[in-house]
């Protein structure tokens, strides 16, 4: 799938980017847990990019979705920093719950953000969201400013 650009508009619209995530989900690849997980990662240049979690057989081999979508962001400008992100998930692809991301997700978004504007939206539809910030969900965080 092309990666989204919003004519670098930096403005969030939260039911956007949750929709963006919805649709992605079942492109993902859980054939271990059933665990199907879509993230829609909102950069402050206005760019938007989707990732969805890939199991692999050997499981640290696995990537969640919010990794996958942060990495081809990155991967594409390494500028840019994380805005906002939507995650949706559910087993067999079916939301039913606010889906959160794991410690190792979000030890990656504190050192591609500001954590203390950085939103985390965990949706289970368009109308029915959690918001918190990166540095209400990870605080006292360790990233590159403390080997300044």
């Amino acid at each position: 799938m092309k990666d989204k650009d919003k004519d670098h508009d930096t403005e969030l619209d939260r039911q956007k980017l949750i929709k963006m995530a919805m649709a992605e989900i079942d492109h993902a690849y859980a054939p271990y847990s059933g665990f199907y997980v879509a993230a829609a990662v909102l950069m402050n240049n206005g760019r938007v990019y989707t990732g969805v979690n890939i199991e692999n057989a050997s499981y640290p081999a696995t990537v969640c979705a919010e990794r996958n979508g942060i990495f081809k962001a990155i991967s594409e400008d390494k500028r840019a920093k994380i805005a906002a992100i939507a995650i949706v998930g559910g087993k067999d692809g079916k939301i039913t719950d606010y889906c959160a991301p794991c410690g190792v997700c979000r030890q990656v978004m504190r050192e591609f953000s500001e954590p203390s504007s950085m939103k985390i939206i965990m949706a289970k539809d368009v109308d029915d969201y959690r918001e918190m910030t990166l540095a209400e969900l990870l605080p006292y965080s360790f990233g590159p400013d403390a080997l300044k």
